[in-house]
């Protein structure tokens, strides 16, 4: 399981996402404006768009946000223009650290990234020094209690997932990347409700974090996160059942 689902559950089992959803908010528009620009407002033929949106709409964005988000991004209305970019380092315990930023300064962001990721036991590293070790997917995690193994297999499978994995508390589906959203549509045909639903960056292989050392990262995480400027953080660490319980109750 990659690291970036391992933490998106946890911080679903602390709420983290709507305690900070003001943050969120401008993460969302910051990404809905950088689509709109790059590939146009319709969002029927801009997929990077669509699932900016979808995005938005979870965390409960005013439909009147995302309208002036897209206008911004298309010239329609005036705003700052916003540039994608990703650094690469290392975490606690030799984690590899793939993060993306949307800003309107790529050199103090890069500044103040590489300052938390110091402040954490962490290091910049070299552009492509861990990139090799992610591969675009789609992942999707549905707790248990919902619908059974072999039912929930048969779904996913049908519908072109790759694989499903069973955790503690839910299973984790993986999807090729351009086969998310069938994925996800099939899921929630079936009213299913996924804790976690993405297109995400998901690792070749993972490092095993004792607890103190998935504690320091997950701090790590969380600081990256809380930057402005950055959109997601992926890292390629494992943890126990028992161990990410122990941190989710912390």
């Amino acid at each position: 399981m990659s690291g970036h689902s391992k933490w998106a559950t946890i911080k679903h089992k602390k709420g983290a996402a709507d305690a900070k959803r003001g943050r969120v908010w401008s993460k969302s528009i910051k990404e809905i404006t950088v689509a709109a620009r790059l590939g146009g407002g319709d969002q029927n033929a801009n997929p990077r768009l669509r699932t900016a949106i979808i995005a938005a709409k979870a965390v409960n964005m005013p439909a009147d946000n995302i309208e002036r988000a897209i206008k911004k991004g298309t010239g329609a209305l005036e705003g700052q223009h916003y540039e994608d970019g990703s650094y690469e380092g290392y975490g606690p315990g030799g984690v590899a650290l793939l993060i993306t930023v949307t800003t309107d300064n790529k050199n103090r962001t890069v500044s103040e990234v590489r300052s938390i990721l110091s402040k954490h036991g962490g290091n910049m590293g070299e552009t492509g020094c861990v990139s090799w070790m992610f591969s675009k997917k789609g992942t999707l995690s549905i707790p248990k209690e919902q619908i059974a193994e072999d039912a929930l297999l048969d779904l996913v499978l049908n519908a072109g997932a790759e694989d499903l994995t069973v955790q503690k508390d839910y299973y984790e589906i993986t999807t090729p990347y351009e086969g998310f959203d069938a994925v996800k549509n099939a899921v929630e045909a079936k009213k299913l409700v996924p804790i976690v639903a993405e297109q995400t960056m998901i690792p070749q292989s993972t490092v095993e974090l004792t607890e103190d050392k998935a504690r320091s990262m997950l701090k790590l995480m969380e600081a990256l996160e809380d930057h402005d400027d950055v959109q997601k953080v992926y890292a390629n660490f494992d943890i126990s059942d028992e161990v990410m319980e122990s941190l989710a109750n912390e």
